[in-house]
C-alpha cells in the first residue's frame, strides 16, 4: 500500500494540519468543510503551512508549495468521501455534532474503508455506535502541527476489527507515522493526562503564583519539555482545552478535572489562543 486518497472531514487547525502532511507524503486529499468560507480558510491555513514548512520539515525542503496544494481538493459534499480509503473525521468535541456526522458518513463512507476519528477525548466506542459498522471506527489521535509530530496515538474501541486496526497502521506508515495502540477510555493516555497539565497550569496563573512564561520555562528548561503546558494550551485552542475538559468531567464525574474559571473567561472573551493571536499570550 503506497497510494491513498485520504478524506479529512473538518478543516480547521488540526485538519488543515494533517490535509497539508498527506499530501507532503504525496497522497492525494479531499477537505470536507461545512461550508465554502470554512474551505477558504482552511485553503488559506494550508497556503501558510506551505510557505513555512521547508524550514523545519526534511520533507518538505525541494517541493514546491504549488505542488503540495495541487493534491488538495476543498468541498462541501460529503459525498466525496465514497472513493476513500482512510476517512479522518476533525470536527469540534461535541457529542450531539459528531453523532449526527457519523450517520451521515455512513451512507456514504466504503465498507472497507478505515474510518478514523481524530477526537481528542470522546472514547471510540461512543463514536463507533453511532456508526452502522461499528467495526470500521478507530482513534488516531494526531498532534498539531502533523506534519511535525512523527509518532501518532491509536485507539481501539470494544467493536473496533483486527482488520481494521492492521490497516489503519499500514496507512500511517505511508504517512510516516510510528504507532502507539492504546486501548479505548475517555482521554486515552495523551489528553487524560496533558489536560490535568494545562488545566492545573491555568491555576497557578489564576492564582498569580506565577507569569506564564514562568510556567512554562519550568517545564521546557527544567524538565526538557520542548513547548510548556500553556503553550500547549494556545497552540490547541483554550475553546478547545476547555471543550476536552468538559467531557472528561462529564464522562468520569471527578471533579480533578473541572475547568480552571480563568480559561472559560478566556473563552468568552475571545482569546483562544494562537488561531485568534491571543490567549495566554500575545501572537
Amino acid at each position: 500500500m503506497s497510494q491513498l486518497k485520504i478524506a479529512v472531514v473538518g478543516g480547521g487547525n488540526i485538519g488543515s494540519s494533517l490535509a497539508f502532511d498527506c499530501a507532503l507524503h504525496d497522497q492525494d486529499v479531499v477537505v470536507v468543510e461545512k461550508d465554502e468560507p470554512s474551505c477558504a480558510q482552511s485553503r488559506a491555513r494550508i497556503e501558510e503551512t506551505a510557505s513555512y514548512a521547508p524550514l523545519f520539515s526534511p520533507l518538505a525542503k525541494g517541493k514546491q508549495p504549488q505542488d503540495i496544494l495541487r493534491r488538495i481538493v476543498w468541498t462541501t459534499d460529503l459525498q466525496s468521501i465514497g472513493d476513500c480509503d482512510f476517512v479522518v473525521e476533525n470536527i469540534p468535541e461535541n457529542v450531539e455534532l459528531k453523532q449526527a456526522l457519523y450517520q451521515r458518513m455512513a451512507e456514504f463512507v466504503a465498507a472497507d474503508a478505515v474510518l478514523a476519528a481524530n477526537t481528542s477525548c470522546i472514547p471510540i466506542t461512543k463514536l463507533g455506535s453511532f456508526h452502522s459498522r461499528p467495526a470500521q471506527v478507530i482513534g488516531v489521535h494526531f498532534m498539531n502541527p502533523v506534519h511535525m509530530k512523527h509518532t501518532v496515538e491509536v485507539i481501539v474501541g470494544l467493536n473496533t476489527s483486527d482488520q481494521t486496526r492492521d490497516r489503519c497502521l499500514e496507512m500511517l506508515t505511508v504517512l510516516g507515522k510510528k504507532s502507539v495502540v492504546v486501548k479505548d477510555g475517555p482521554g486515552f493516555v495523551s489528553n487524560r493526562i496533558s489536560h490535568l497539565f494545562m488545566n492545573e497550569a491555568a491555576f497557578t496563573i489564576q492564582d498569580s503564583i506565577a507569569k506564564p512564561a514562568d510556567v512554562d520555562t519550568i517545564f521546557k528548561e527544567c524538565f526538557g519539555h520542548k513547548m510548556g503546558p500553556l503553550e500547549t494550551a494556545d497552540l490547541i485552542g483554550i475553546d478547545t482545552v476547555v471543550n476536552s475538559l468538559d467531557v472528561l468531567y462529564q464522562l468520569f464525574q471527578d471533579s480533578k478535572y473541572r475547568v480552571c474559571p480563568l480559561m472559560r473567561n478566556m473563552v468568552d472573551a475571545g482569546h483562544l489562543g494562537r488561531k485568534v493571536g491571543r490567549g495566554f499570550y500575545a501572537y
